[in-house]
Formats: C-alpha cells, structure tokens, sequence
C-alpha cells in the first residue's frame, strides 16, 4: 500500500496564494497576521485535512505547552496511591486552565535523571523525593522551571507541602493522649532516590517522624520500649500485608499510627477478617484526608492535607514561573487532625 503524502505548510501556502511565513504565523502566532488572512489560510488547511506537526510546532514556538509530572518511583506502583490522583486531579485542573497538557513522567530505566533528559516538557512538578545534583544539572542545562511536592532538596527551588513535623505530632498526640502505650508506627519509605544520608531527616517521612519522637517524648513514653516501626510502600495490598504482620505480633500494639490512608485501610481490613473491631478492640489513624477515609466502618481518624489542592497550589506556582511573574516564599498549606470512629481511648481495648 502506497503511503499517502504528508500535507505540509508548504502545500497550504501554494493553495492559499500566501507565503509560507504567512501561514507559520496563522497557527503559531495569530497576532502578526491579519483576521482574514488568517481565516482563508485555516479554509484552506481545513479543506486539506492539514494537522500541525506538534514537533515542528514546539521548534516554532520554543515551547512544548506541557508540564511534566515527575514521580519518585515506577508508575505501576505510585499511581497505586489514591493520594497521588488527588494531586494529579489538581495539576492537571490548573494546566487545562492554561492551555497545557500534563505529563506523567515516571523513572526511566529506573532513572530519573534519563526521564527528566528525554522530557518533552516546559517545566516540572516534582513529587515527594529529594532531587540529587546530576539531575539539578540536567533541569539547570534544560532551564526547566521545576516546583517540589512534598519533597527535600538543597536547591533553591519553590515548594508545597504542610508542616509534616507538627502533623506527625498531632497524630501521635492524639493517640497517646487517650492512654494508648504500646503503638504500632508504619512509616513509608523516605523516597525512591533519597540520598541515605542526612537528607533522610528533611523529607516528609523524617519530619512526620521528629513529631512522633517529640510528642512520645512528652507523654513519658520510650520509643524503643513502647512503639514498634514498620515500613511498606503506599497501597491497599501492602497495608493487607503490615496487618497480617501486626496480627502475628506476640505483643499487639493498642494503636496503629500510618503515613497513609490506604495503608491504614488494608490494615483495617485484614484485622476485620479476624473479627477484630477497628476502634473498639484496636485504633488505627490515617494520614491524608481522603474521601474514601471517610467511608470506612468506622471512619478513619486521620490528618486532613487536600491533595488535590496541593496540586493546584503547585502548578499555579509553576505558571507564574512560565509567565515571568514574582513569586513568594514557599507555600506551607494547612493541616489537621479528624478524630473519626478508627480512634479510641486504650481503656476501651
């Protein structure tokens, strides 16, 4: 079968009687073309059945109108947390507001400095890790605007997050307030590609963690006698897989405290096929705020931090980078406790 030819600029331009240039302008920069040139010149691409080629137009215009979404690790097992659609939801509200397309950038070949090079993307939101020098070099050598998420660097790069320090204090104190004194903390990892050194205490997880210490401390507790660490990746299956190992404790813990809401509801699950009553025989407490939290039996006692707002906040940070416009300081959102049904005072157990 014959290849039918690809309709070009070209082709347009001889049909139309304008010059090349001409129609260049027509679909890259209206403005320097007058309103009936413009319209004969879009007939006649229309009658042509004419589609820019978007690499062609990205050279044309020096831009790719895109924002890439970089996650910390492979898209398999991130885009197993609903939090991370929450904040997706909301990039992606703000780049549809602007004209732009959103994309997903996972590791490549499990790299992130391969999958920032290989980008076709005017600017990056980074989400939840630490970003290391060779791939600040590539972003600094691309001069991609980039805005971190939930995220530790030690470059002067623009940031959304909350108060991970006081929400993790907020979540312990509300559990050992109510007489609880063996815990159970399941952490998540610091990041995909964290440094493992100092920088383990600036992410999210470290913070979240400096509150746990800071309010055990407080109660009168001992952290290596009264709170027993786990760790898992963020997704139903792995919080099935923390409860089945709390269940075989020979000491089980009153409380579960969890870095997330949809680890806390696999646990929560798993205790329920032993007929374990979540609030009555034992009290979990989430971490994010997600809806669905709310439609646990009981609902999830948890830290409310609106992902999707989180989102939005940060790619609007990002635009007004595009655009040229000042910015301020980092932006620290908001968070609280909601004590939900999952939390109950230890003399109950």
């Amino acid at each position: 079968m014959k290849k039918e030819k690809r309709i070009t600029i070209m082709d347009i331009a001889k049909k139309s009687g304008y010059s090349k240039t001409a129609v260049s302008f027509a679909f890259n920069a209206p403005e320097r073309i007058g309103a009936e040139a413009r319209e004969k010149i879009l007939q006649v691409a229309r009658e042509l059945e004419f589609i820019p080629n978007p690499v062609a137009r990205s050279l044309s215009l020096g831009r790719h109108q895109s924002v890439g979404f970089l996650l910390p690790q492979d898209i398999s097992d991130t885009l197993l947390n609903p939090y991370i659609i929450d904040v997706i939801r909301g990039v992606g509200r703000i780049c549809q507001d602007n004209g732009y397309m959103l994309t997903i950038i996972p590791p490549l070949h499990n790299s992130v400095y391969e999958a920032v090079r290989n980008a076709t993307v005017d600017g990056i939101i980074a989400m939840g890790f630490f970003i290391q020098d060779e791939v600040a070099d590539v972003l600094r050598q691309r001069k991609l605007p980039v805005v971190s998420i939930d995220g530790a660097t030690n470059l002067d790069i623009p940031s959304v997050g909350i108060d991970d320090r006081q929400a993790g204090y907020l979540q312990m104190s509300a559990v050992v307030s109510r007489g609880h004194r063996s815990v159970a903390v399941v952490s998540l990892p610091y990041d995909a590609y964290h440094d493992d050194g100092t920088m383990s205490m600036r992410t999210p997880v470290g913070k979240r963690r400096e509150g746990y210490l800071a309010a055990v401390s407080e109660y009168g507790l001992d952290w290596d006698r009264d709170i027993m660490e786990f760790q898992c990746g963020v997704s139903y299956n792995e919080g099935l897989f923390i409860g089945e190992r709390i269940l075989g404790l020979s000491r089980r813990p009153s409380a579960v405290i969890t870095m997330s809401d949809i680890v806390a509801s696999g646990i929560a699950s798993r205790f329920k096929e032993d007929g374990i009553v979540v609030g009555r025989d034992i009290s979990i407490v989430g971490f994010d705020g997600l809806d669905g939290s709310y439609h646990q039996d009981p609902p999830l006692a948890t830290i409310s931090q609106p992902g999707e707002i989180k989102g939005q906040l940060a790619a609007d940070l990002l635009f007004k980078i595009l655009n040229g416009d000042e910015i301020g300081s980092d932006i620290i959102m908001p968070c609280r406790f909601v004590d939900n049904g999952s939390l109950g005072s230890c003399d109950e157990h």
